[in-house]
């Protein structure tokens, strides 16, 4: 009888010290989390407000042009741009421009971030200037290319064709989405750049000496041992750049306007032309929750290569 007291006596201690454990750690947690909270309210308020604002616009009938008001209309907004032809082209020039974009400046960012990697006199020179451009408002990026480069009449590049004899362009209304592809670019080329400089700087050079005594020539050794090491940096500058670069408005906005016509037009400009210019609030915001969902799952796949990538060992 005194035993099965005493056990019973030390089950209960033992739920007692369990109890006071948890109710530690929960306190202990939420003085380490209560930092956090501030910030966390405040994105809640910036950014899923709103967001659950648009939500509610996007089952709306509201044109700001008519006087029958606001009306309930379901689903029947999705419906209607997917049928819309201008918000399909849309798509797809967001699409082009943001593959076009991240592709073509990692490429030159690991082009670049290879030979800031080497030692020469000047680097530290070449490497500010090279970030410079990351650096520029893209408002002023923007109307640098319209203007000094791009220009039909004193852009550079009419000039520098001129000298070997070939008509000038009007860069913009001839190939607008290359255009804005040229001053994206310029721009991003720079982060991805770092990112990638950043990667080769961390990578073992032990490694590296020992590729060079077995003959591994430089080629070899760059596809082998130092792009796979890379792939961390070039999946998350390929990530991020497809989050900015896909809501691009301010190089759309100043270089073409959108055109000729919705030429060059992405889905962010879209959004702008049908909610301030056509007055159309029902479909804007549906095309924005279209365009937030899109992005949600795109990143969420991406993520998932990362973290695999992480949790695989070299």
């Amino acid at each position: 009888m005194t035993t099965l007291v005493e056990r019973h006596q030390a089950a209960e201690h033992d739920r007692r010290t369990r109890r006071r454990d948890t109710s530690v750690d929960r306190a202990e947690g939420w003085r380490r989390r209560a930092p956090l909270l501030p910030a966390l309210i405040f994105t809640i308020i910036v950014t899923q407000v709103p967001f659950l604002f648009t939500l509610w616009y996007s089952t709306r009938s509201w044109n700001l042009l008519r006087t029958d008001g606001d009306v309930f209309v379901g689903l029947s907004n999705f419906g209607d741009i997917f049928a819309d032809s201008t918000f399909r082209g849309a798509a797809l020039n967001s699409i082009l421009i943001t593959l076009g974009c991240v592709a073509v400046a990692m490429v030159l960012g690991i082009f670049f971030a290879v030979l800031l990697d080497r030692k020469f006199v000047g680097r530290g020179v070449a490497r500010t200037l090279l970030i410079t451009p990351y650096l520029i408002m893209p408002v002023a990026g923007a109307m640098i290319w319209s203007i000094s480069m791009l220009n039909p009449t004193y852009g550079l590049f009419n000039w520098t064709i001129g000298l070997i004899g070939l008509d000038p362009v009007d860069w913009t209304s001839t190939y607008p989405v290359v255009s804005i592809l040229m001053a994206l670019v310029w721009q991003w080329t720079p982060f991805m750049m770092l990112l990638v400089l950043a990667g080769l700087q961390a990578q073992p050079k032990d490694v590296l000496e020992a590729a060079a005594v077995d003959g591994a020539g430089w080629a070899r050794t760059f596809v082998s041992i130092t792009l796979p090491q890379l792939r961390r940096y070039i999946e998350l500058g390929v990530l991020l750049g497809a989050i900015y670069v896909v809501n691009t408005f301010d190089q759309i906005y100043l270089m073409t306007a959108g055109g000729p016509g919705t030429a060059s037009a992405n889905l962010p400009f879209y959004i702008y032309q049908r909610a301030f210019l056509g007055f159309d609030v029902g479909q804007a915001a549906a095309m924005g929750v279209v365009v937030v969902i899109a992005t949600i799952f795109i990143a969420m796949a991406a993520l998932r290569l990362i973290f695999r990538s992480f949790d695989t060992k070299d």
